[in-house]
């Protein structure tokens, strides 16, 4: 099933189908190792659902949701 990043929840598993982001904020976000193809799991949750924590690649990394609205993922 295909859903936007920010609705996956703790603990779940996906793969990054795409990063509909352009400009700087799209050239970051892959930067970061969001790139179509990556593993990512989420890892947790601030307080008031921003922002959110990612492993992707061995590390992790955190995003806003607003950033988080601009990939696509195939959850596991």
């Amino acid at each position: 099933m295909r859903i936007n990043l920010r609705q996956m929840k703790i603990n779940q598993a996906g793969t990054i189908m795409a990063v509909k982001a352009e400009g700087p904020l799209g050239r970051r976000i892959r930067d970061m190792g969001m790139v179509p193809g990556a593993d990512i799991v989420i890892q947790g949750r601030a307080p008031l659902k921003d922002p959110v924590a990612i492993k992707v690649m061995g590390f992790t990394l955190t995003l806003r949701n607003n950033e988080a609205d601009y990939i696509d993922v195939e959850v596991k």
